[in-house]
């Protein structure tokens, strides 16, 4: 909302409450020193017995009366100042009616200043037309003051609904023109209604005019016209109440699909719940005012991934850029999230926002290639929130961007991938977002180190070989040569490893073709007991997606190996370097080493742990786990750690 906006806000309810008390108090002080016809007593009397039988729109904190027949009457017989305070009377009425619900007293002070505004606004309208004398003492036909009715009518409808509109408007902080169209456009009857009884009274009175009997006739005429209205309240009321109904259930199946999301994909958890705010923050600041469109956003912003339910995890949770293959399997998300919940049927057009997504305004995206604003509205409001949580949050196969460096990647993308519009509000408003930092927590995927701290790391390489690393690794292959077992070389290795890197746990996983899954069977270090026996599926997680690669990852997060485990852990893992092992071409396990630091992996530990994952293959082989023979990298007597050396010796020749 704009500060012009929120300032119009801030001064409608005090400007209209003092007109609207300026009004009846100059009314009041009419009817005071002026003669007061008899008949008007009658039509405030019966305006008070019918002024307590309200009725209250369900959903909204507004309530009407039935006593729009005798006010109208009052206001045309006897004038404006008459008709003011007729309805004064009547809005203090159902203030009172009302006060068992600990109604604020500005609301009552307004049901006693907006509605006597509107009716004195409309009578003078009204006797702009029709000479007051004249229709008081019945000298005027009908037919010349019928059309001047209609008018008075229509615009103490207007009016009164209007003024009541935009108060809750300003309260709620929502669109007006939707809350009157929403729940003030079906009482133009009883205004109309009022007035063509008002007009049928005031025709009796023309004809019996000292008779004040006549008045009491039409009683029962409003009283019909309030048990017609109140049963069709009640219809409404069981209407909503089915709606409520209906919507909690939607909610419910939304939080459930939600929840499906965040754990199959635990590199975005979290993320859904960002984009939902940006959403609709986003979308209320570009004008979107539908309810049914918000609701729809609402609930896209939570499901939009929910197709990822079918996309391999592996993939999901892939630690580097995806292969073209890959990301065709990774695209069918939003068809497939699109179809799974076009069979729910929501109320609200869900389907459209979750399956173009991903369409760019050039019209290069996918699914079906969409452009500008052939895309769904929420779908580009969707789009460009979406990217920009993405872009700070971090992912395991980068760090996050600082969040001015995420805007000027939107700004870049701005005409090609994104709506400029939609772009260019979001760089308004993305500072008033309320969000939650971005934690790091084991299951948000989280990259300890910098790309440029990387490329540091990497050309510091070469200096981390010197004589000290490669008597360290001596002493490792020393060891590892003599252990009586794989489970006492993986201590080996994990003790003198962490004199290198932040090894402070290492865990070998083996490899059983016949559940096609890894299980960690040599666990050394902290928290060896908790991760010994880790069974993990091939493909599945970082360590089998190694296996099932076979290729090595640096600085992953180890939530995404252990998952919930890491929850239980303290120091918790953080970083995990892992590398297959083979025999000849035939996979053996994997060998995972990770860390509790917040100190990175280098490429150098990365050569080292690759060059001992060779090793402990042959290890396994001469412990005849998977097969006998010599090792076909080494030969049958060189230690585990016999390619090693070579290695680190040509890293360190420059």
């Amino acid at each position: 909302m704009t500060v012009f906006g929120r300032r119009l806000d801030e001064l409608f309810l005090p400007v209209v409450l003092s007109i609207g008390t300026l009004v009846v108090v100059r009314s009041v002080w009419q009817l005071a020193h002026g003669p007061v016809d008899e008949r008007w007593f009658v039509l405030a009397s019966l305006t008070l017995l019918s002024g307590s039988a309200t009725l209250k729109l369900p959903g909204t904190p507004v309530s009407f009366s039935i006593s729009d027949s005798f006010t109208m009457a009052a206001a045309l017989m006897f004038g404006p100042a008459a008709g003011t305070v007729t309805v004064a009377i009547d809005g203090l009425v159902i203030s009172l009616g009302l006060a068992r619900r600990s109604i604020p007293p500005r609301r009552v002070f307004y049901n006693a200043t907006a509605p006597p505004l509107a009716i004195w606004i409309a009578a003078q309208v009204f006797f702009l037309f029709v000479d007051a004398d004249w229709m008081a003492s019945a000298r005027m036909s009908a037919e010349y003051w019928i059309p001047p009715l209609a008018v008075f009518a229509g615009l103490f409808f207007l009016l009164n609904t209007g003024l009541v509109a935009v108060a809750i408007a300003c309260e709620q902080r929502v669109d007006p023109v939707q809350i009157w169209r929403e729940h003030f456009v079906g009482l133009w009857l009883t205004y109309f209604g009022g007035a063509a009884v008002a007009a049928l009274l005031i025709v009796l009175v023309q004809g019996r005019h000292p008779n004040l009997l006549v008045l009491l006739l039409l009683a029962p005429i409003p009283l019909i016209i309030y048990a017609t209205f109140r049963h069709a309240i009640g219809r409404m009321e069981d209407r909503v109440s089915h709606l409520n109904q209906m919507n909690g259930m939607y909610l419910s199946t939304i939080e459930t699909l939600a929840q499906a999301i965040d754990a199959k994909d635990q590199v975005t958890h979290g993320h859904v719940r960002r984009v939902q705010r940006y959403a609709i923050k986003l979308a209320q600041a570009l004008g979107v005012r539908d309810q049914l469109e918000l609701r729809a956003l609402d609930a896209a912003s939570l499901l939009h991934d929910v197709g990822k339910l079918a996309v391999p995890e592996h993939i999901l949770n892939k630690p580097s850029t995806l292969t073209p293959v890959e990301f065709d399997k990774m695209k069918r998300h939003a068809n497939v999230g699109a179809d799974i919940l076009s069979s729910i049927g929501f109320p609200y057009p869900v389907v459209p926002i979750v399956r173009h997504h991903h369409e760019n305004w050039d019209g290069s995206g996918y699914p079906v290639g969409l452009a500008s604003d052939a895309i769904p509205i929420g779908a580009r409001i969707l789009a460009v929130v979406d990217c920009f949580d993405a872009l700070v949050s971090d992912r395991p196969y980068r760090p996050r961007l600082s969040q001015p460096e995420a805007l000027r990647v939107l700004q870049a993308r701005s005409g090609t991938m994104y709506d400029p519009r939609v772009v260019a509000k979001f760089l308004e408003i993305v500072e008033t977002v309320p969000t939650e930092p971005h934690r790091t927590a084991p299951s948000e995927g989280l990259a300890d180190i910098t790309q440029a701290a990387r490329r540091e790391t990497i050309r510091a390489g070469a200096s981390e070989a010197d004589a000290e690393t490669l008597a360290v690794l001596f002493e490792l292959g020393g060891r590892t040569a003599t252990a009586s077992s794989p489970g006492a070389a993986m201590t080996h290795i994990q003790t003198i490893l962490r004199r290198l890197m932040p090894a402070d746990i290492c865990a070998l996983y083996v490899y059983s073709p016949e559940t096609d899954s890894l299980t960690a069977t040599c666990v050394a270090g902290t928290h060896s007991d908790a991760i010994l026996r880790t069974t993990i599926p091939l493909g599945q997680r970082l360590t089998g997606w190694v296996a099932a690669n076979r290729q090595t990852i640096l600085n992953s997060d180890a939530a995404l190996d252990l998952g919930n485990l890491t929850l239980t852990l303290d120091p918790t893992p953080h970083g995990c370097l892992a590398a297959p092992i083979f025999i000849a071409d035939d996979l053996v396990g994997v060998l995972s080493i990770y860390s509790t630091r917040r100190q990175p992996f280098t490429e150098t530990h990365l050569a080292i742990v690759e060059t001992i994952a060779d090793g402990v293959g042959c290890l396994l082989k001469l412990e005849g786990a998977r097969a006998s023979g010599p090792c076909p990298t080494t030969g049958p007597s060189a230690p585990p750690t016999a390619r090693l050396l070579p290695q680190v010796a040509r890293t360190s020749i420059h």
